[in-house]
């Protein structure tokens, strides 16, 4: 796990409050069903009950997850800076190779959501983005090879 998360400060109090749903709401939910597959008899061959359970684990699992991010996150001020690419900027970039215009929003790996363009700082993409100007080419370094995307715009 990384040593530091960033965050806005909206993803931050929305993982506060993910993790007070998870522990106060959720947890008691997931107990409440083994108790309640408890009461049918029979554990070994219970399907309820090992449903439950395998829930309780990932909630479980889920709980310690954001509890590590909270407390090793850093809240990244919003900046209204477009000189420079920084995490909350929209970036709209070329790719020269098949002249391709893309729009990204670079955020922290926290707040992703690839189906919406909005990608971490520590992605490739992402990193390469970081603290480069409008009209800059970056190298994007990906697990399939290297390749080049020109900065358009930054929002």
């Amino acid at each position: 796990m990384a040593d530091r998360f960033y965050m806005t400060k909206k993803g931050y109090e929305e993982a506060v409050s993910q993790l007070d749903y998870l522990t106060r709401v959720k947890r008691k939910e997931i107990v409440d069903r083994i108790a309640e597959a408890r009461s049918h008899g029979d554990l070994s061959e219970n399907a309820e009950y090992d449903a439950a359970l395998n829930e309780q684990a990932a909630n479980e699992g889920a709980i310690a997850e954001l509890d590590y991010q909270i407390k090793n996150a850093v809240i990244v001020e919003e900046s209204d800076d477009k000189s420079v690419v920084h995490i909350g900027s929209v970036v709209t970039v070329l790719d020269p190779e098949f002249g391709e215009e893309e729009t990204y929003k670079i955020m922290g790996t926290t707040e992703v959501d690839p189906r919406n363009n909005i990608i971490s700082n520590e992605c490739p993409v992402g990193a390469a983005l970081l603290k480069h100007k409008k009209g800059d080419t970056v190298t994007v370094k990906s697990p399939e090879g290297e390749y080049t995307l020109k900065i358009l715009k930054i929002e």
